[in-house]
């Protein structure tokens, strides 16, 4: 209990508030059937409503754990609904500036929602990140990777809340710094399997490609060593369609010819995506070889300008004996020696 709320309890309404909060609080106890759920929501959020004066909401930690608990995927969307109107009231009393002190408490609950809400959830959810998140600013950072992580699933090609989910993640990324978006979303492209393709699909269709990337390089986040831990595990996911998506980025992002990242780290890259000949799979052959020959997707040449051959052949030979053969025999004696003491 803080200072404030100790405060307040001099306040016999306030004292009165508690009571009915742990009154209230007492029905989901007792719920047995999502029916007895959808009742004790909404006499919380009678509660809630009737004490609006008041800022500070009591038991918040209680109030937190019990909307998580009605926002699991096995519970009907009805359920989910009435818990999403709770916190659209708890955001309206307590303001931004305690919405952002208490982020972690009310997010635990909203964040892993998206990917398991219903159709008539989705548009509810997103509200309430447009709404009473975005206008938190930089005072996101703290609870970004968790919000990317749970918004990022409505990028489903062909959604219906895809482009209003792609406005959503563009409008945070302004809000917070752009090096610091791209830092979370790395973060949950490493640690989210579940969100690896929509992720990079994000950065794919946000880069300039008239721009060098060296003229974009806050698309790499502000720890270079995360993007490329991100990249390295995303290039040997399990789904072809992440490694395509992840070979297509590296083609951009890591030429070789460049120097956006160090030779160790481009090294750790190339070990990574050398495993996707394993899949026998063409269309991540023909990007593995188009990034080691100096092209890029459309079998354009790349490289400096000075250095490109006009035959496609001389220009394979020259990019490959110039920039990237050296890295292939490190990183293929890196993985050999790894299995070698793997035996």
């Amino acid at each position: 209990m803080n200072a404030e709320e100790v405060e307040l309890l001099s306040d016999s309404k306030y004292r009165n508030y508690v009571a009915a909060v742990d009154k209230a609080l007492k029905n989901f106890e007792y719920s047995s059937e999502w029916a007895d759920l959808i009742s004790a929501l909404g006499k919380l959020n009678k509660v809630l409503q009737s004490n609006a004066k008041y800022q500070v909401v009591p038991k918040k930690l209680t109030i937190g754990k019990r909307l998580a608990q009605c926002l699991h995927p096995a519970l009907p969307s009805g359920v989910h609904r009435k818990a999403l109107e709770t916190y659209e009231i708890i955001f309206k009393i307590i303001g931004p500036k305690r919405l952002a002190k208490d982020l972690f408490l009310y997010s635990s609950g909203l964040f892993p929602l998206l990917s398991n809400a219903a159709m008539s959830v989705k548009p509810v959810l997103l509200g309430l990140y447009e709404t009473y998140y975005l206008p938190l600013g930089k005072t996101l950072k703290p609870g970004l990777q968790g919000l990317l992580t749970g918004v990022l699933p409505g990028l489903e090609e062909g959604s219906e809340y895809y482009d209003r989910t792609n406005t959503l993640l563009e409008k945070v990324a302004a809000a917070v710094e752009q090096s610091a978006f791209y830092s979370a979303l790395w973060g949950s492209i490493l640690t989210s399997p579940a969100v690896r393709l929509p992720g990079v699909t994000f950065v794919l269709l946000h880069l300039n490609r008239k721009l060098s990337m060296e003229d974009q390089l806050y698309v790499m986040g502000s720890d270079i060593e995360l993007m490329v831990e991100a990249v390295s595990t995303s290039v040997q996911d399990s789904s072809v369609l992440v490694q395509r998506s992840t070979l297509d980025l590296i083609l951009f992002c890591f030429p070789f010819h460049m120097s956006q990242a160090t030779r160790p780290d481009m090294i750790r890259i190339l070990s990574a995506a050398l495993h996707v000949v394993l899949r026998r799979d063409m269309s991540l052959n023909r990007r593995l070889y188009a990034w080691l020959l100096g092209f890029d997707n459309n079998g354009v040449r790349t490289g400096p300008r000075s250095s490109r051959q006009s035959n496609p052949e001389d220009h394979a030979t020259h990019y490959f004996n110039t920039y990237s053969k050296d890295m292939l025999v490190q990183a293929m004696v890196g993985i050999l020696q790894g299995k070698a003491r793997g035996r």
